[in-house]
């Protein structure tokens, strides 16, 4: 993603960025369109022992070895329920691609600063530090998620504020 130019004000009108959506459950999310490489149906995933919960396994996309990520697992929620197809988002991180298994993907948004807020206070604890700000939509919160944050699984995460 670009850096913000300082030479403008926020609030341009005219500036938009565009997020793709995905789904846990009824929940809407945004990824970065700039982050996201592939959109697929995950097969053929090879479970890893000892590894942080929030991999589902490896699995193989294209002849390159990927490692995925379930969003569902990262933001702390219950396990799905139900046998429907799940989707996967191929994301780049630090020369390493991710698979981010999600529920569902929904279509490209194209959004401006009109509808965007910071992250709430009252956001899930869990998905704070995960989270770069919201967009209110007609009646539905779109959360957009933070691809950096989301994929430093392994590393500790600080909450800003925290002693």
């Amino acid at each position: 993603m670009q850096a913000a130019n300082t030479n403008k004000p926020e609030t341009d009108a005219g500036a938009t960025n565009d997020f793709v959506t995905v789904f846990v459950g009824e929940t809407m999310f945004g990824l970065a369109i700039d982050r996201v490489h592939d959109v697929f149906i995950p097969a053929g995933v090879t479970p890893v022992p000892l590894a942080p919960p929030e991999i589902v396994g490896l699995l193989n996309l294209r002849g390159r070895v990927v490692t995925a990520l379930c969003l569902r697992r990262r933001l702390g929620l219950p396990a799905r329920v139900g046998d429907g197809k799940q989707m996967a988002i191929g994301l780049e991180q630090g020369g390493e691609t991710f698979a981010l298994v999600v529920d569902g993907v929904g279509e490209v948004l194209k959004l401006g600063a009109s509808t965007h807020e910071p992250v709430p206070i009252n956001l899930d604890a869990r998905w704070r530090d995960l989270a770069l700000g919201v967009h209110r939509l007609d009646g539905r919160l779109l959360v957009i998620l933070d691809v950096d944050s989301l994929l430093a699984f392994g590393a500790p995460r600080h909450v800003a504020g925290a002693a």
